[in-house]
């Protein structure tokens, strides 16, 4: 197991994002990823890894507003597999 550092995280209006994929490129720590499942209108969507640091570059590339972003006071680890 490994240990990663998340700042933040973000919560996604899964049913409103339209698939863009922009939000991938823009995120610093590479945590997002698309999902293999599709939203009611047909798009797959983003979803998010631990490591998030609370950047916002997702939200603020976004054009559908489908990202809220929450920064942690302090960080929480998260062990994932390796």
């Amino acid at each position: 197991m490994e240990t990663v550092e998340s700042r933040g995280t973000v919560t996604v209006s899964v049913e409103r994002c339209k698939g863009c994929e922009l939000c991938i490129p823009a995120c610093p720590p590479v945590v997002l990823s698309m999902s293999s499942e599709v939203n009611k209108l047909g798009f797959r969507y983003p979803e998010l890894s631990p490591g998030c640091t609370g950047c916002r570059a997702c939200l603020l590339v976004c054009p559908d507003f489908v990202f809220e972003v929450f920064r942690f006071d302090t960080p929480v680890q998260h062990e994932v597999a390796s």
